[in-house]
Parts: C-alpha cells; sequence; structure tokens
C-alpha cells in the first residue's frame, strides 16, 4: 500500500486526541481538555491557525518562538521543495557539506566579529550541550553558573541550569557545581565568579519565563566581571534571537560581546529542526585540536541538507522583509496600544519585554471587591488569575497566547515577526474585554472553578 497522507489525514484527523492521549501524554491531553483548548487545527498560514469548522485563531505563541517567519512561508517552502527536488546527498558524515558551510558563514556574518566557528545542533537544548561542554574544556574548569527563574532546555546538562522547580523536581541529583545566582544581581555573580573555577555563566539576555528584563547597568557588569575572572560568557538566544527583540540578537540591545551564543528555533523557519551553537575560532580550536579530536563532539542530524536549506532560506527571508526592523515598530505598536490598558484596569500592572517579546504582568488590586476574588484564586493556585486571561483570549476571541511560568500571573506573548498593526488591534481590542469581565463580574467565575480544581489535584 501506498502512503496517502490526504487520506490519512481525512479518515484519522478527529482521532488526534484519543491517539495522542493513548500513545503519547495522556495527561497533556487532559489538561488541553480541562481548559478547553481541544481544537482540530487543519491548516495555518502567517499569524493564524484554522480549524476543522474554518474558524481562524490569532496564533501569539508561533511554536514557543520558531515559526517568527509565519507558518506555511512561501520562501521556505520553496526552499526546500527545491531541496527535496534536488535529491542531494545528506549526511554523508565522512563529508564537509557545501550547505553546512554557507550556512555558517551567514551566521557568523550576522555575529560581533570575535566570533568565527559555529556547531550546527537539531534542537536549542543540544545547542546548550554543546555550548557546556566546549566551555568547559577550553577552560579547564568545572563550574557552571545559571540565573534564578532561568529556561535553557530540558536535556539533562540543560535541566542542570533549569531555574524552574517545576522542571526539575523528582530528576536529580544534577550535574555537580551547576550552581544558581539571580537575575539581574551583579554582585552575587561576582561572589561565584571570584572563586576563579567558573568555567561559563549562562544566561538569557530577557528571561524567557517571566520575560525578565535586566537594566544596561547589570549587562555592564556581566561583561566585566566574566573577563575579568576568565569565565566565558554564554549568551542562550534560542528563544530571543533572529529578529525576536527588535535587535538581530537580543544582546545587542545592551553591548554585550558574549564568547558562546546559542540559537534555535527561529533559524528553523518552522519546517525543519535546527539549531547552532557559535562560538570564538579560539574556543573551537581548543575542542577540535588535532585531526584525532575531528570528531570528539559530534551530532548525527547536526548537517542535513533540509536543515541547513531551511537556515539560509530563513535568514534570507529576515533580511529581504526586514524583519527585524518590523518586529521593533510592531512592538512599539504592542506597547502604545496597552498602556491604556496598564491605566484603566488596577489588575493590569506592566507590559515589559522587548519588541515582539512581550509580558504582560498582573497583580493585587486595591478595591476591596476585585481583590477579594484575586486572592481567592491565588489561595487556589499561585498564578491562577494569569490563566482567567489566557482561557477567555482565546475560548471568546480565538487568540493563543500562554502563562509565561508556574506560579506567576505574566502571560506572554510571542507574535510571528510578520505581524503588524492589524494582530496588534484584535488583541488589545480582546484583551480590553477580558480584563472587563475580569473586573465587574463573576461571568468567568465557572472557568476559573474548574481550573482551581485542576490545579489543586496536581499540587497534591
Amino acid at each position: 500500500m501506498s502512503f496517502d497522507l490526504r487520506a490519512l489525514l481525512d479518515t484519522r484527523g478527529g482521532d488526534a486526541f484519543s491517539l495522542y492521549g493513548e500513545n503519547v501524554n495522556p495527561q497533556l491531553v487532559r489538561v488541553l481538555r480541562t481548559i478547553g483548548f481541544d481544537r482540530r487545527y487543519v491548516r495555518a498560514e502567517g499569524c493564524y491557525l484554522y480549524d476543522d469548522s474554518g474558524r481562524s485563531y490569532l496564533d501569539f505563541l508561533a511554536g514557543f518562538g520558531v515559526f517568527a517567519l509565519g507558518r506555511a512561508h512561501p520562501a521556505l517552502k520553496s526552499a526546500l521543495h527545491q531541496a527535496i527536488d534536488a535529491d542531494l546527498p545528506s549526511l554523508v558524515q565522512m563529508d564537509a557539506p557545501l550547505l553546512a558551510g554557507l550556512l555558517a558563514e551567514q551566521l557568523l556574518r550576522r555575529s560581533h566579529p570575535g566570533m568565527g566557528r559555529v556547531f550546527f545542533t537539531s534542537s536549542g537544548a543540544e545547542s546548550v550541550e554543546a555550548a557546556l561542554k566546549f566551555a568547559r574544556y577550553a577552560t579547564r574548569r568545572r563550574r557552571v553558573l545559571h540565573c534564578d527563574h532561568a529556561f535553557h532546555g530540558l536535556t539533562y546538562g540543560a535541566l542542570s541550569l533549569n531555574g524552574g522547580k517545576e522542571f526539575r523536581k523528582g530528576f536529580g541529583p544534577f550535574l555537580p557545581g551547576y550552581d544558581e545566582v539571580p537575575f539581574g544581581d551583579a554582585a552575587a555573580l561576582e561572589r561565584e565568579l571570584s572563586h576563579r573555577d567558573v568555567a561559563a555563566f549562562v544566561v538569557e539576555p530577557i528571561q524567557g519565563k517571566g520575560v525578565h528584563v535586566a537594566p544596561r547597568e547589570y549587562w555592564d557588569s556581566v561583561q566585566e566581571l566574566c573577563h575579568r575572572y576568565g569565565t566565558m560568557l554564554v549568551v542562550d538566544e534560542v528563544q530571543t534571537g533572529l529578529g525576536r527583540t527588535g535587535r538581530l540578537w537580543a544582546h545587542e540591545h545592551w553591548g554585550v560581546v558574549p564568547d558562546i551564543v546559542t540559537t534555535s528555533k527561529a533559524l528553523s523557519g518552522g519546517y525543519v529542526p535546527v539549531g547552532a551553537m557559535i562560538c570564538s575560532t579560539e574556543v573551537s580550536d581548543k575542542v577540535y585540536s588535532s585531526m584525532e579530536r575531528a570528531l570528539v563532539h559530534s551530532s548525527t542530524f547536526k548537517n542535513n541538507v533540509l536543515a541547513m536549506v531551511a537556515g539560509l532560506a530563513t535568514l534570507q527571508t529576515i533580511d529581504d522583509e526586514d524583519l527585524v526592523a518590523r518586529a521593533r515598530m510592531t512592538g512599539e505598536a504592542f506597547a502604545k496600544g496597552l498602556a491604556p490598558l496598564v491605566d484603566k484596569y488596577e489588575l493590569f500592572h506592566l507590559v515589559r519585554g522587548e519588541g515582539l517579546m512581550i509580558g504582560l504582568v498582573f497583580g493585587e488590586p486595591r478595591s476591596l471587591a476585585v481583590r477579594s476574588r484575586y486572592r481567592l484564586l491565588e489561595l487556589a493556585h499561585r498564578g491562577l488569575f494569569s490563566q482567567l486571561v489566557v482561557g477567555p483570549l482565546f475560548q471568546r476571541h480565538r487568540i493563543l497566547t500562554q502563562v509565561a511560568g508556574d506560579s506567576m500571573n505574566v502571560v506572554k506573548l510571542l507574535p510571528p515577526l510578520v505581524a503588524g498593526q492589524d494582530e496588534v488591534d484584535r488583541f488589545v481590542e480582546a484583551l480590553d474585554d477580558v480584563l472587563a469581565d475580569a473586573h465587574k463580574s463573576s461571568a468567568l467565575l465557572g472557568f476559573a472553578t474548574s481550573l482551581a480544581k485542576g490545579a489543586l489535584r496536581r499540587d497534591h
């Protein structure tokens, strides 16, 4: 029997949740059904998803930042069709593939002058793992520092750098010498670095969990301290990189010059997993120091043809469509549109982030009636109010967002970089409606009750 994708989708499309629950992850299916996110998506384009009833959904998760170019971008589709039709030899392994060299060349052209080598991977976490190995080998030191609230992936080395207890619970003990410092606290960082045994300080330029942003003064200190104590500065740009924040690399906002940069997500164009670790020639040459060590660190799928083509086409499209500047301008439009809502609603405290990495921060209101409802939710499960924003945005307005982290009242927006004023206006209008309801009525009580029950069951 020949494979027929369309027939498979037509005959089994309605079985998605039962199949996933039975064969992959039943708890995720329970979560999606509890919060009403159990839709059957059948098509995607640009900033939008479409379900089997033809309804459109504004996707402000963008695959956690993967779909920076939007979904089904024609330039990416064309490039990948060309690659498949060319029948190019992929993963020969004992080879030095042209496309990998070309993509590395393009990434280095877009990096600061101190960078000289690229190692390709299949994910952000794998890029972080490579950075850990290279930094420890190049410095011959064992310790690695990370920040509270940090997220660098869920493989074992990356998990050892994870500041989220919800991800670490039950998986310890973790790698020895992997220690935490507060994000934004230069004095705490210096106390650890002063021992001169730290190989790397691994840090996100903007933290994905909570969308935390540190001031320029902190970054000035970080760079100087790492240089002074011989510690490599590893900047994790897996989510922030390639235009997300209104600069090609988020670390450029503060003039940071890292020793190693990790990237992934947007580099894929949304089609083929690809990541990269970018480092100096000096670091790379210490690891690959002889012909005997030419393969001392490797990865089976690192140079595959489709991934390299996806990366090359993505970088070209970012340039052709001036998406970095577009992200900056659309981010400014979000800030302008959301500012009146911060003034209007006492539950809405702050908008933070850069470009199209946006955190909406909610907190306890002043008025007694609204404050009592808020505290009731917080007693059920800390951070539950943010789900009362995410849920109605999806249910009533068909806008897909996420809570920025466990036990925090921050809603995170990661729109595709192709989003524009129409998407900004639709979101601001929807958020206005949701917050008005949250302030003046108990219309969300049923949704809140179901979430609270689910949270209590999970906590026990």
